[in-house]
């Protein structure tokens, strides 16, 4: 049975939903999650006046099933701006539909209409299945670790 889905950038209407994709995705990746604000701060850095970052949706059958999240950001080595992918989680009975290849496809429109080259993103070593699909439509990878500091 073929499903309708839609790609679209998020409205504030989905915060709610938006929130439940990322508490499920931490799970799946195994992380800690509070929702408690997170409405409320993804609000004001998604849809405000000058946005920290944007938003991505997949819709499937009226029903948000996944999102994408990503920010220009710049590299002193290659002196130019990227498109860092902060996030990419589609809920299970939305994977190996296509939806995660029309997310990226979308974030490269966005990049070259922003004139960023390259988009940058990490996975933990454990999702075999994201880390195929990326290879699958011509990603690299770079063997880094990263790091966390909370500032007080």
């Amino acid at each position: 049975m073929t499903r309708d889905f839609v790609i679209r950038r998020a409205v504030p209407e989905d915060l709610p939903e938006l929130v439940r994709l990322c508490a499920e995705h931490a799970e799946f990746e195994q992380a800690a999650y509070s929702p408690h604000g997170k409405a409320e701060r993804l609000k004001a850095h998604l849809f405000g006046k000058t946005p920290a970052c944007f938003c991505l949706v997949a819709e499937m059958d009226a029903v948000l099933s996944g999102y994408a999240t990503y920010s220009k950001e710049f590299s002193t080595w290659d002196a130019g701006f990227y498109i860092h992918m902060d996030c990419l989680f589609l809920r299970p009975h939305a994977r190996g539909l296509g939806l995660g290849e029309h997310l990226i496809k979308q974030i490269k429109q966005e990049a070259r209409s922003l004139g960023c080259q390259l988009i940058q993103w990490q996975t933990p070593k454990f999702n075999t299945r994201a880390i195929k699909f990326y290879k699958r439509i011509g990603a690299m990878e770079k063997e880094k670790m990263r790091f966390f500091l909370t500032v007080e």
